[in-house]
């Protein structure tokens, strides 16, 4: 009896954490990224929530600026660290309750429409995870790179990114 309530309690929570995961991000997002971190996802929302901060979690930021503060209609500008270029994002959503917040990029970057998302998905037990998800709607051809070393340096971007806000959690 023990190892079929056993059973059945493992079934369950499989199906549980497949459901999050498939409702904490697009499934025809271009990239994800996901980190588990076995803090609650009140303290990793902290962290994340913070918008005036990413230069602490990416050593692509130097600096930024912050106009609006942590909520949709924000406008937050990440200077390189030789400030030499930037790029400039506008928080489209931003929801405490949810523990997510999106973003537009709208400036700095080879793309048309980019969207990224950040959600923290409560695991229980004093775990989250970080979901990380991103779409655009066109690729800008240049000479500096092609669509396939995009995606590339921002893969290697996020997970820089995700994981030191992951390891500042715990």
């Amino acid at each position: 009896m023990k190892k079929v309530n056993f059973l059945s309690t493992v079934i369950i929570l499989m199906m549980l954490l497949n459901n999050t995961q498939i409702t904490a991000q697009n499934a025809d997002a271009k990239l994800v990224k996901t980190v588990v971190v076995n803090k609650s996802a009140d303290d990793v929302w902290e962290i994340v929530r913070d918008l005036d901060t990413v230069d602490k979690y990416s050593s692509l930021v130097g600096s930024l600026t912050l106009e609006g503060g942590n909520q949709a209609g924000a406008t937050r500008v990440c200077y390189t660290p030789d400030k030499s270029g930037h790029f400039k994002e506008n928080i489209i959503a931003f929801d405490d309750d949810k523990r997510s917040y999106s973003y537009e990029i709208v400036e700095g970057t080879p793309t048309k429409g980019m969207v990224n998302n950040f959600k923290i998905v409560d695991l229980g037990y004093q775990k989250s995870m970080i979901v990380w998800w991103s779409n655009y709607e066109q690729f800008m051809e240049n000479p500096q790179m092609t669509e396939e070393q995009f995606i590339a340096f921002m893969d290697s971007t996020v997970q820089e990114w995700t994981g030191n806000m992951a390891a500042a959690a715990k």
